[in-house]
């Protein structure tokens, strides 16, 4: 692949846009060569945790605007179909936490790319900014759905409208960022919640994705009746057999994934 690097260890894969010069900013191979990456890691056995993150100084700038006009007239919606919904929809089914290592800024569709992360982990120089507005347009590829969800509809909207640049520890206390560090200390603490994650219960972790998400939009009867369901799937796995065990023998469980 020309603009993403995917490289594998330790049960961790990271995907890594880049097009630094253009603060990674997404031309049509990259947003496809995204999607091809992510159905890679998705379908190795051995992947158990992603981190998704940019090089040089930013995460991603949002699309390329250049790269837009050089393409000539075309749908904003028929790209929105091909191009980022796809990877924001990838990112959510993904049976496998990916982590967004938010090592600079995060702006218009590389910010709804950040949100759509299951864990955001921050370098304290690092920014998110719905910047749409500034070009009259609207907020785009999962924006709409995860930042209501996050900061409540009045923040919001204000944050949509008024196209405010949030800093590291600005997003953080709004809860739009999970832990703010050192740059220097950023890969650091990347790989160690990577490593947690690539350890983790892996089927149970995909589980709760899915419940996580339907919890924020059905109603108590469907939530309840879906982790049902859920657990029903968890108790059969080999890791939650090993769980008990491990409970049992006073010892750390050793977890596969299986």
């Amino acid at each position: 692949m020309n603009t993403i690097h995917l490289h594998v260890q330790d049960n961790i894969a990271t995907i890594t846009l880049n097009r630094p010069d253009v603060y990674n900013a997404f031309n049509d191979e990259q947003s496809y060569e995204l999607q091809d990456a992510l159905k890679q890691v998705e379908k190795d056995p051995l992947v158990r945790a992603v981190i998704l993150t940019g090089a040089g100084k930013a995460f991603c700038s949002g699309q390329d605007l250049k790269a837009a006009m050089d393409a000539g007239d075309r749908k904003l919606s028929e790209s929105l179909h091909k191009r980022y919904n796809p990877i924001i929809r990838a990112i959510r089914n993904m049976p496998k936490p990916v982590i967004c290592k938010l090592n600079g800024v995060a702006a218009g569709a590389g910010c709804s790319l950040a949100l759509a992360c299951d864990l955001i982990i921050a370098s304290e120089t690092a920014s998110l900014i719905e910047i749409f507005i500034n070009i009259a347009l609207v907020l785009d590829s999962g924006s709409s759905y995860f930042l209501p969800r996050t900061v409540g509809y009045h923040r919001a909207f204000e944050l949509a409208t008024k196209a405010t640049k949030l800093s590291a520890t600005e997003a953080k206390e709004l809860g739009l960022v999970n832990k703010v560090v050192k740059g220097e200390e950023l890969d650091q603490a990347v790989q160690e919640e990577a490593l947690f994650y690539a350890n983790a219960p892996t089927k149970a972790i995909a589980l709760l994705k899915k419940m996580l998400t339907k919890g924020m939009t059905e109603d108590l009867d469907a939530v309840l009746d879906y982790e049902a369901y859920c657990q029903e799937i968890a108790g059969k796995t080999a890791d939650n057999k090993e769980g008990i065990r491990a409970f049992i023998e006073k010892r750390k469980p050793v977890f596969t994934g299986q």
